[in-house]
């Protein structure tokens, strides 16, 4: 049994901003890492060590911030009720403060700039939302609503700035609020009126799964299309993502299927037996196929299957919708075809 190492960066908070009385924003400088500069895509995510008197916690954070037009990239944590990571952060983070964190992660992110984007997001959702927004805001024409769901006023993150933000980019951007406190928790029939954008736009979609699930379904009875709908699903982890992975000596009597795999722009022919994970086996080979949480919760390890089928061990993450696209997680996978054809797209 060996293992394989994982990359990791060490960042210093530059800045902390207060967001609401329950959300933060963290500005990070990564100060090492097997780069100078911590890349990332918007709509992507950081997995960071979080210290805590009980012992570090692995936690996922979207990023707030936009790689095209932001020196730092920056995260922003809602404290959440018995949420040890996020209370900790809330209470305790400063400039200086340093954490851990695996390479930026995540397929939350639009491929298509030029469609119309219909954005909502409930709560905490807005963050991967924000680094959506201002990436096209600031790269893109492409017209968006905003569709941003909360309890009450004080508890919208980024108020101001999407006001500014609005009102600044008057001919391209709408932004409009969904309240509890003055209109009641949202339901799919009143989800339908609220969320009135051309069925031609591309929706994605971040916020509690009860939300997104009547979203959706307001959504497609509104005509839009299912292939055209995004979600952003995270769940806590329970794994030590920064722990190495182990790596099976793949072989054995199992019966085998012969796989090609387009990772890093690079196309590999790797035998994979049945009862071992697509994951494993990568790890097996020295790729450096990406992964996170190693139990089918954060989609960090997602690729899309072009050809052959596939058995999901587990699945927390991906919905019927992402099924259909081909979408599939590398940890869960095992091979239920002779020949299969992998592309990361990452």
């Amino acid at each position: 049994m060996s293992a394989t190492a994982r990359h990791t960066y060490q960042v210093e908070v530059r800045e902390v901003v207060q967001e609401t009385t329950d959300a933060v924003s963290l500005t990070l400088h990564a100060v090492t890492g097997p780069t100078d500069s911590l890349d990332y895509r918007p709509g992507q995510f950081l997995t960071l060590r979080v210290p805590h008197p009980d012992g570090p916690l692995t936690r996922c954070y979207s990023l707030s911030s936009a790689p095209d037009s932001t020196a730092c990239p920056t995260i922003t944590v809602k404290r959440v009720h018995g949420g040890r990571a996020s209370q900790w952060i809330c209470d305790n983070a400063v400039p200086g403060t340093i954490f851990d964190t695996l390479a930026p992660a995540g397929t939350f992110v639009p491929q298509d700039w030029s469609a119309p984007f219909l954005l909502v997001a409930a709560g905490s959702g807005i963050t991967p939302i924000m680094s959506i927004l201002r990436t096209a805001l600031a790269a893109h024409e492409n017209p968006i609503t905003v569709a941003y769901a909360n309890r009450d006023a004080e508890s919208v993150i980024f108020t101001r700035e999407l006001d500014l933000l609005a009102r600044h980019h008057r001919d391209r951007l709408t932004v409009t609020h969904w309240l509890e406190s003055e209109s009641g928790r949202p339901t799919e029939a009143t989800l339908r009126t609220w969320l009135a954008a051309a069925p031609n736009s591309h929706a994605y979609l971040c916020g509690p799964a009860p939300f997104m699930t009547s979203t959706r379904n307001a959504l497609v009875a509104n005509g839009f299309d299912a292939s055209h709908i995004y979600a952003e699903v995270f769940t806590s982890l329970t794994t030590d993502a920064f722990g190495p992975a182990p790596v099976p000596e793949v072989g054995g009597s199992a019966a085998t299927s012969t796989a090609t795999v387009e990772l890093d722009d690079e196309v590999h022919t790797i035998t994979w037996p049945e009862d071992t994970v697509l994951l494993e086996v990568l790890l097996a080979q020295g790729l450096n196929a990406p992964y996170v949480c190693r139990e089918g919760t954060c989609g960090g390890c997602a690729y899309t299957l072009r050809r052959g089928e596939v058995h999901l061990r587990e699945n927390h993450t991906l919905d019927q919708h992402d099924l259909a696209r081909g979408t599939r997680l590398a940890c869960q996978s095992e091979p239920r075809s002779d020949t299969l054809d992998i592309v990361f797209d990452q």
